[in-house]
């Protein structure tokens, strides 16, 4: 929408502003008393990040000689604030604008803010503990104790669900994941296909086993997380364990969470992955399923893979500060909660 600064239009989403600067100043009282540091890390970046389906906005950088380098803006700060604790920093935060292109819709924009936080020696659980302890003082922060986004309502001073992946499909779609899931790391799609079909979930002829994952997840699991408490959604199976580690107690599962508030994802968490065969592994084939898709992909930051050498045993998450603002102040649309959108 042309004009968005026009002051008939504007003055409707001052509260939900005002709401943003609140919470992002107790998200920082947070940080501070747990003793983080704050950390700033730059948007350009040689690769962007790696996941299959995030796109990135990509540019050039000319130096005098009229030699160019390819740049892109990161979707995440992640590889950078890995490399900090590989060189030593142990528990650090940042809030960073990120930037993904192909997105826009109510709870996504090309340019977002993103908190993202790392606890070197600690696995996931002590971040469930920290998620619990910032959604309550934001939400405490701007007079409110529960969120009814779509109408979903939840309160997040009542105890948190705690949910296995296995548990979620059994409960919500009737599907035991345990026999669809042919091999661990590269399961076919034939047989969660036939549950699919089964439950009244459509499919294609060119899914794989994770699109069809997905559009279970996203028709029958996800509108049940996080209805009058919110959902910590945890142990993705390993072939979609992304950057995270596999569980040292069932080797089948990754240490991955999210979290959901009204049906919401607010956030993704793992316990880090540090074996660099692995992880060159995983980006590999990521990137190749992104040539094959959409015809592109992003090169790998060697000196990440580099700095994961040195890194310690972490834990990392990051979390949409304008979702988080949204559940938080009422706003309905991620725009309300931008000063100035990119695109309205």
């Amino acid at each position: 929408m042309k004009n968005w600064w026009k002051n008939d239009i504007y003055l409707r989403k001052i509260p939900f502003l005002k709401a943003k600067c609140q919470i992002i100043k107790e998200i920082r009282n947070f940080f501070d008393k747990e003793g983080f540091m704050e950390v700033d890390t730059p948007s350009l970046q040689i690769s962007p990040g790696l996941e299959t389906h995030l796109h990135a906005f990509h540019t050039e950088f000319f130096d005098f000689s009229g030699e160019k380098k390819d740049f892109y803006l990161h979707t995440s700060p992640e590889f950078t604030m890995k490399k900090l604790l590989s060189a030593g920093l142990p528990k650090i935060y940042q809030i960073a604008h990120c930037y993904r292109n192909c997105e826009n819709s109510i709870t996504h924009s090309p340019e977002f803010l993103m908190l993202e936080w790392y606890r070197a020696n600690n696995t996931y659980e002590i971040l469930m503990e920290d998620c619990e302890k910032i959604i309550r003082n934001s939400f405490e922060s701007v007079g409110k104790k529960k969120s009814d986004f779509k109408g979903i309502e939840c309160n997040v001073f009542k105890d948190f669900e705690k949910l296995t992946l296995h548990e979620a499909f059994n409960i919500y779609a009737d599907i035991n994941l345990d026999k669809v899931i042919d091999d661990d790391l590269n399961p076919t799609p034939y047989i969660i296909k036939e549950e699919a079909k089964r439950i009244g979930v459509n499919t294609t002829d060119f899914d794989n086993f994770e699109d069809v994952f997905f559009k279970i997840m996203l028709d029958r699991i996800e509108p049940k997380l996080g209805q009058g408490v919110p959902t910590i959604l945890y142990e993705y199976p390993i072939s979609m364990a992304a950057l995270s580690r596999p569980s040292p107690k069932n080797k089948k599962v990754a240490e991955r969470f999210e979290l959901y508030i009204s049906s919401l994802e607010l956030a993704n968490a793992f316990s880090e992955l540090t074996d660099i065969s692995t992880q060159r592994d995983r980006f590999q084939k990521d990137m190749e399923l992104k040539q094959q898709l959409y015809g592109i992909n992003y090169p790998i930051d060697e000196d990440f893979m580099e700095a994961l050498k040195y890194m310690p045993e972490s834990t990392g998450i990051a979390l949409g500060v304008e979702r988080l603002i949204m559940l938080a102040s009422g706003a309905d649309n991620i725009n309300d909660t931008l000063f100035a959108p990119v695109i309205y």
